[in-house]
């Protein structure tokens, strides 16, 4: 009665919507997610916050902007030079998976706190194995995993975090499908966090020591992003899907094009891939859901997949703004309140007409081509009309070998319908599979729901395995069987990243990135050869047939189902709740603090091994088998830089002991270096740690005697987890000087007594000879950042200030 009196109201008022806004939040509270019915949305804080900033830069705001500065501690005082001055934020919720959680549980267990300040939960996606299929896959990771998921269940208990459990989901489609909402500050300790902006929220990825101060209370630091606009206009049709949009983006920014900015899809085409395509779909404001030629276009999911492989340009994260495809997908999920209030609040969640970015990319996406991009980098764009050409120029292998849909990437309802209706029309001509194919549902509601309505059954006929619910291949988590190691093949799945060996640990492996209905063609031809807008296939009976372009639901007909129940809420009372870590285990190790910095410069420190060309933090740390040990930190430390290519004999794990004069693995020669007192540094080259956001590849280097790490650029999230564990991220004010240092060089670190933000550092290179060089190292530290340094770590310093 109130809600309907005061529209009444409000209508012969004139008053204007958002102040209707305020009020009903304020009487008609809407919980975050049905989890947490006592967690509410404050879109009145928000609008606040977005107010008095923008009355401050007297200037028209971004979408990214609006929510960013929205979420600011102090937004009356804080300084806002976009690219220049660290943020102060107070996140609404933090999400962590796996194998990331162990470190962040870790390190909030030593901070000697009783609970968690926000929201927060933890999902297990990263440790399950493929190998002979769902159900078997799953039961056979618990199993292995018994200890690891023992752990994080106990931990959440005691500390409030919700758990979800294995055979749930990927922790993207979790979040999208329960926690993501247009507006909210969420950060998850995973790179592809940002998949959320497909519901419009600011959705970061970071470090298990970001997640632990946000966690803790503490306000959250972020460089103020820059903001890169990709304006769309025109629309989607036949082949062409939302995975084009980011492998075309890819191509134009390369994999640092991204870096410190936030990518904030706007224009008219958005509505392309936002409208439903549904029967009875009526937007309730104008959408554009016809072609050129006025005729419909077919529904397209997803904004999500397109903000989730921001993370392979660098971006901080990537973001739409909130329209009726996301209203309707909340409702879809459960979450209609949500919706109704994001209506109310809809003038904050779009960005403001006249906004600046400092960058502009335009795609008409009425001649946007299908694409696919590889081997070994998600920047090397292709038209998919030309791959087979160049593979062939190149010498990658043409025959395709293994098909894989799926990943947290493409595995919406639609991904599956259109992949399945791919596969429909192969059956229809008496055709399966030349290459293997698997299948990974994003979630249990989107395996459950494929399940009752057929999807999953017509790509098992294709020839199909359904995998768990599940990373899996993804990030390595792969047994695979049909290829020696070594064994030059190529591969084409849905996922997002393809860097040497990432997915199943091979470096002869050549994968390609694609959307799910071109790997589904893919995969029924067998070739890299065949494109599905032009080509023929010859079906069992002899006669020639090409492929319709496939169109799909977006959302299911009926609701979705939600499958098994996977989640546990921590209790209200945890008092008598333990968590055991065993000091005999091989999976789990309780963390000891770093040593304080000792006041001097850092000086004759050796080169533990100068890197030659991309070094991904899974070069640094990698996963695949290396997974199971990602909270035993000193174990895992025996995969530190394993990858990595030494510039000095072109191998990788193989350098040089400056003491014994022997080359031998990386880590086995950090071990040597500490165990004699020996510190060290590495030099690296270009966006240095770009890819995941798994911050054991700083917690490794710091945990085995290492002190800086010198390199061209950085990429943003791993540059931070070294500051975070009071390492140095350096870079060369002059890039060339890279060319200066040698493996056989010492280097002293000089002007850390005078550590300032903004100063450079010196750097003393001594070569064998007795020359000497000087260079100056840049930095990014912050006052904060600094204070990390001098205690060792984050971690030390918060222990400190709660001293």
């Amino acid at each position: 009665g109130f809600i309907y009196c005061f529209l009444v109201t409000k209508k012969a008022l004139g008053v204007r919507q958002y102040h209707v806004a305020s009020v009903l939040c304020q009487q008609a509270k809407v919980a975050m997610s049905h989890f947490e019915p006592n967690e509410y949305i404050h879109y009145d804080l928000l609008e606040k916050n977005i107010n008095i900033v923008r009355k401050r830069l007297n200037r028209p705001l971004t979408l990214s902007e609006k929510i960013v500065y929205g979420h600011l501690d102090d937004p009356a005082s804080q300084e806002i030079e976009r690219g220049k001055t660290y943020l102060r934020l107070r996140p609404d919720r933090v999400a962590m998976q796996d194998a990331t959680a162990q470190m962040a549980m870790l390190q909030f267990i030593s901070s000697g706190l009783p609970k968690v300040a926000v929201p927060s939960t933890i999902h297990c996606d990263h440790l399950i194995e493929a190998q002979l299929g769902g159900e078997k896959d799953l039961r056979r990771a618990k199993d292995i995993n018994q200890e690891v998921y023992n752990f994080l269940a106990t931990a959440g208990a005691k500390y409030g975090v919700g758990f979800w459990r294995p055979g749930s989901g990927i922790i993207h489609q979790i979040i999208l499908e329960n926690y993501a909402y247009p507006g909210v500050l969420l950060i998850g300790t995973d790179s592809h966090t940002p998949n959320g902006g497909g519901l419009g929220g600011i959705c970061i990825g970071v470090g298990g020591a970001d997640a632990v101060d946000v966690m803790a209370g503490i306000p959250w630091e972020l460089k103020c992003p820059k903001v890169i606009g990709v304006k769309l206009t025109g629309s989607l049709s036949g082949w062409t899907s939302p995975k084009d949009v980011i492998l075309k983006v890819a191509g134009i920014l390369t994999v640092k094009g991204g870096t410190g900015a936030i990518v904030e899809y706007h224009g008219p085409g958005v509505d392309s891939i936002s409208c439903t395509g549904e029967e009875g779909g009526q937007a309730t404001w104008p959408v554009s859901c016809v072609g050129p030629d006025g005729s419909p276009v077919g529904s397209r999911s997803s904004m999500a997949t397109i903000c989730n492989m921001g993370a392979e340009i660098g971006a901080t994260t990537s973001v739409f703004p909130y329209n009726h495809r996301m209203k309707k997908y909340l409702s879809k999920t459960g979450r209609a309140d949500i919706a109704n209030l994001a209506d109310e609040f809809k003038d904050h969640l779009v960005p403001d007409p006249g906004c600046h970015y400092d960058q502009l990319i335009e795609i008409n996406l009425s001649e946007l081509k299908p694409h696919i991009n590889g081997p070994f980098t998600p920047d090397l764009a292709h038209p998919v009309a030309e791959v087979g050409r160049v593979a062939e120029k190149e010498g990658w292998p043409v025959d395709i070998r293994v098909g894989l849909i799926g990943s947290c990437t493409n595995s919406s309802y639609e991904d599956m319908g259109r992949s399945a209706a791919v596969a429909k029309q192969a059956l229809a001509h008496g055709l399966k599979c030349k290459s293997q194919f698997t299948i990974t549902p994003g979630s249990e509601q989107i395996r459950a729901t494929i399940e009752r309505d057929g999807y999953a059954q017509v790509l098992r006929d294709v020839g199909g395995i359904v995998l768990a619910n599940a990373c899996g291949p993804c990030i390595g988590q792969w047994d695979r069987k049909d290829i020696k190691k070594g064994e030059k093949n190529t591969i084409v799945t849905s996922y997002n990243r393809n860097f040497t060996g990432r997915n199943d640990a091979n470096p002869e492996t050549h994968a390609f990135v694609t959307s799910p209905e071109i790997v589904t063609a893919l995969a029924i031809a067998g070739t890299l050869k065949f494109n599905p807008e032009t080509d023929y296939l010859t079906g069992k009976d002899g006669k020639k047939f090409k492929l319709e372009a496939p169109d799909a639901d977006e959302l299911p007909k009926a609701e979705f189902d939600p499958g098994q129940d996977t989640y546990q809420h921590p209790p209200t009372d945890s008092s008598g709740q333990h968590v055991d870590v065993s000091p005999t285990s091989q999976r789990l190790q309780l963390l000891e603090p770093f040593d304080k910095w000792d006041g001097k410069d850092l000086e004759d420190l050796q080169i533990l091994i100068k890197v030659k060309g991309k070094c991904t933090t899974d070069h640094i740390s990698a996963a695949g088998p290396w997974l199971k040990f990602r909270g035993h930190l000193d174990n895992i430390s025996n995969n530190l830089l394993i990858g990595a290519i030494n510039i000095e004999n072109g191998k990788a794990n193989s350098v040089r002991n400056a003491v014994t004069q022997e080359f031998g693995p990386v880590p086995d020669t950090a071990r040597y270096y500490k165990k004699h007192g020996i510190r060290w540094v590495v030099i690296g080259d270009e966006n240095y740690g770009e890819g995941s956001s798994r911050e054991h590849a700083a917690l490794e280097p710091r945990h085995l005697g290492g002190r800086a790490i010198i390199t061209k650029s950085f990429a943003r999230i791993h540059e931070t987890n070294l500051k975070k564990q009071g390492l140095l991220p350096l870079t060369f004010a002059d890039p060339a000087d890279y060319n200066k240092i040698h493996p056989v060089d010492k280097l002293t670190i000089q002007g850390l007594k005078d550590f300032t933000p903004g100063k450079p550092l010196k750097c003393i290179i001594k070569h064998p000879n007795g020359t000497q060089e000087t260079i100056l190292l840049n930095h990014t530290f912050n006052e904060t950042q600094i204070e990390w340094f001098r205690a060792g770590s984050a971690l030390n310093r918060m222990k400190e200030l709660q001293k």
